[in-house]
């Protein structure tokens, strides 16, 4: 069958039987044992076999995850075949996989790999088949980042769920682990088999840029339970969850995106603050371990990337942990890794510290060629490629990828988006949202009172394909709920005038509801919220990312922490807002003073109810 991508229901993803015979005979032959043993995961030995056929230019496509844009395997847009040449050297993803024998490839929103969850299918389909359909052809390791909250690749109509900061404030684990096994089942049908996910990082600054809300909070205990139970939610649908960022990228006000972060724990406090969280996943069985490009001298006092610590990465994750899963790199694309050597030397420094996967190298040619040099001059063995070959093997075939590489379109409308599963991301995000005041018992808002509600705020672009804006969302949802609602984005920098417009709407509605976003000390925001409390209108703040917002806000008469500007967590505090359900979440993190950051004016685990 052709690979259109056009996502439609009428036909099949699936290759006929004949097809995936013929593209997998190589491998199956080689994995079967007498009768239809190869229908279980077949031992060390037949992978062995395998890879003893590989030439070494296979060995070392087989350590590389890379990114490749377009919808289609073989028939992406113009403009996604100019960004594959500019930027690759191939025109397609079957290209990719032909010329450099990649072992697995991840799925971006912005490469245009994402856009419904039939076309994903294809997509992946078409990779398999690609791959499979070469001599001695492998199964690749579709995977990408379904984190949920505000880091989602796949939007909707699939589920989407609250993010790892919401959960930690609901602190269910078995919420944790429904969120893992129904976001693993919808991206398993798919052909996603790979998530990197969970973010185990235990998130103590709040000043921290890059994860932040990713984090399920600043309790390493609690984040550990939930990191397991996550684990194994995602695990138990046949997907390979992914612990990040190891050793520990919680504690920074650096982006490793940007620049190259330094973590100043001492080793007593990595471990009984950084580690849990990954002893626990390790414990949960992890399938993998996505590294941080960070500095930690306690550790390694090198002044290298722990992406590129053989002490952090065997000594500690290896030989201390006693980890032998999958350790992939965080993308080689960020600045954390790329600071103190070339793209030439990063990912053979990252094998010889003990990396299996080799994640989006900003140019994969150059980061081939330098791998399969480093073999051939010797200071990398072929045995050593041999070690992370097999882990990633084994995984491929513990995901049933040798056995079962297709999906199917049946599979898809079986299982993703589905009603069940909207209806429990939604259960599970009414239990997260936090309300931290309510002056006067004004929530729940009183429909009599209170009918006409003007929604002012922040309207910040989601990555995670949600319908959006967030006050439209918001405004959508209360009206829903017997309210009359009018919509004003203001932005996270309103100007003067955009104030005055806010503020004069104000006076014509009953209440106010502000969405507010990463307050700071000077934010235009800030300003925004003091004019509107000033009208007399009583103000309910929705923080939509970080919960500090409220140590900022000292006037408001309600604020609420919602942990994302996702529909699903914005409709689940309009049922809040409206009384339809109650406040159930508790701060996973403490908020500080505002005026005095050694002061906690929220301590984990507060949280009001009525």
């Amino acid at each position: 069958m052709q690979d259109t991508g056009t996502g439609s229901t009428g036909s099949t993803a699936q290759p006929s039987r004949r097809t995936v015979l013929a593209a997998t005979a190589g491998v199956t032959a080689a994995l079967a044992a007498a009768g239809p043993a190869h229908a279980a995961a077949p031992d060390d030995s037949r992978l062995r076999a395998l890879i003893s056929r590989m030439t070494l230019e296979e060995k070392v496509g087989q350590l590389f995850v890379m990114r490749v844009y377009g919808h289609s395997a073989t028939a992406p847009d113009q403009a996604d075949i100019d960004a594959n040449l500019k930027e690759i050297g191939v025109r397609t993803a079957a290209e990719l996989v032909a010329k450099y024998r990649v072992g697995g490839i991840i799925y971006f929103t912005w490469a245009h790999n994402t856009r419904d969850p039939h076309q994903i299918a294809e997509l992946s389909n078409g990779i398999q088949r690609a791959s499979l359909e070469l001599p001695r052809g492998l199964p690749v390791l579709i995977s990408t980042d379904q984190e949920h909250g505000i880091v989602a690749r796949v939007g909707e109509p699939a589920t989407l769920f609250p993010g790892a900061m919401a959960v930690g404030a609901g602190g269910s684990r078995s919420d944790a682990r429904t969120l893992g096994r129904i976001s693993g089942a919808e991206l398993r049908a798919m052909g996603i088999r790979q998530d990197y996910s969970p973010v185990a990082d235990v998130n103590v600054n709040p000043a921290n840029p890059v994860i932040g809300v990713r984090s399920f909070g600043a309790d390493p205990r609690a984040v550990a339970a939930l990191v397991a139970a996550e684990v194994a939610g995602y695990q138990g649908s046949g997907v390979a969850a992914t612990a990040k960022h190891f050793p520990g990228h919680g504690d920074t006000n650096v982006d490793s995106h940007t620049g190259f972060p330094t973590i100043t724990h001492s080793r007593e406090l990595w471990e009984k603050l950084d580690a849990p969280p990954f002893r626990a996943a390790i414990a949960a069985g992890i399938d993998s371990i996505m590294t941080a490009h960070l500095m930690v001298p306690a550790l390694d006092d090198s002044g290298d990337p722990a992406t590129l610590s053989r002490p952090i990465l065997t000594g500690i994750l290896r030989e201390r942990l006693g980890y032998d899963g999958v350790v992939v790199t965080d993308s080689l694309g960020m600045e954390g890794v790329r600071t103190k050597y070339g793209d030439a030397r990063v990912p053979v420094l990252a094998l010889k510290a003990g990396v299996d996967q080799l994640l989006n190298p900003p140019d994969l040619d150059l980061a081939w060629n330098a791998v399969l040099t480093a073999v051939r001059g010797g200071e990398l063995t072929e045995a050593r490629l041999d070690e992370s070959i097999l882990r990633v093997l084994r995984l491929k075939s513990r995901l049933g990828l040798f056995r079962s590489p297709y999906v199917s379109h049946g599979g898809v409308d079986r299982t993703v988006g589905t009603r069940a599963h909207r209806a429990a991301a939604g259960r599970i995000a009414e239990r997260t949202t936090t309300l931290l005041v309510n002056e006067g018992r004004l929530l729940p808002l009183s429909r009599r009172r209170y009918p006409k509600v003007l929604v002012v705020g922040a309207d910040p672009a989601s990555p995670s394909g949600t319908t959006g804006p967030p006050t439209g969302v918001l405004a959508g949802a209360l009206g829903e709920l017997g309210f009359t609602t009018t919509a004003l984005p203001t932005g996270t920098a309103p100007s003067a005038a955009t104030v005055a417009k806010a503020v004069a709407a104000a006076r014509e509605a009953d209440a106010v509801v502000a969405a507010t976003y990463n307050v700071t000390a000077g934010s235009a925001q800030k300003t925004l919220v003091e004019q509107l409390v000033a009208t007399g209108r009583p103000v309910v703040a929705v923080a939509i990312r970080n919960p500090y917002d409220v140590a900022r806000l000292p006037s408001v008469r309600a604020c609420l922490a919602a942990y994302s500007w996702t529909d699903v967590e914005l409709r689940a505090a309009a049922r809040v807002i409206a009384g339809r359900v109650r406040p159930r979440g508790k701060l996973p993190v403490p908020v500080q003073r505002a005026d005095d950051p050694e002061q906690v004016l929220y301590p984990v685990g507060y949280g009001l109810s009525y």
